[in-house]
């Protein structure tokens, strides 16, 4: 089965991104880490069982050859929640079973974490990226559990599409009481939290 792992916050520029999660949540952002092989760079937040990233083109580092993860080289405007990511212990016989477009594995590393990711050919997710990413990690490492709990936590996260059954339909093999699909007019996703602040929304 298919488990929830980490929500992403997409920004132009990383340092708005931070601003804007920490203004909303009322908490500080740990230290994240450069990905040379999207160009991409990120900070990062635990939220217990999974994290939640604020993630960004990398000015430092030179444009890849291929499309980054999330559809950011499309990314425009305020920074916004725009993705889900789920673990898998088999990413190969995941994907063999998910929905077309999810994606190609690609093996990744920072530090002594490493992973695979599932990357789109065009960098865009199935239903208008509403559809998540697939990720395995590979050995005990996993960011969540080195992240200083701030005592934030997910409550919800709603994904809406216009073909919300479609996408239900799937996610067959992922089951988490705290994110919901429902019907709506345009992709959109919602995430609400509770903080040592009370509840707060992204």
């Amino acid at each position: 089965m298919l488990r929830l792992d980490h929500l992403a916050v997409t920004a132009e520029r990383l340092e708005d991104g931070v601003a804007a999660v920490e203004a909303a949540l009322g908490v500080s952002l740990a230290g994240g880490g450069q990905h040379p092989h999207m160009a991409t760079h990120n900070r990062l937040l635990g939220l217990g069982d999974i994290y939640l990233e604020v993630i960004a083109p990398d000015p430092a580092a030179p444009p890849p050859a291929w499309p980054r993860w999330f559809d950011m080289d499309r990314f425009s405007g305020p920074p916004r929640l725009t993705n889900w990511i789920v673990a898998s212990g088999d990413i190969a016989a995941d994907l063999a079973l998910a929905a077309p477009g999810t994606g190609t594995p690609v093996a990744l590393s920072r530090g002594d974490c490493r992973w695979q990711m599932a990357v789109p050919a065009d960098g865009r997710l199935p239903f208008d990226n509403a559809h998540p990413a697939l990720i395995q990690w590979h050995g005990p490492l996993h960011p969540a559990r080195a992240l200083p709990d701030l005592g934030v936590r997910l409550a919800r996260l709603e994904v809406a599409h216009p073909d919300a059954a479609a996408l239900t339909s799937a996610l067959a093999r992922f089951s988490d009481p705290r994110v919901v699909i429902v019907p709506g007019a345009e992709k959109a996703m919602r995430a609400t939290f509770t903080t040592p602040h009370g509840m707060r929304r992204l």
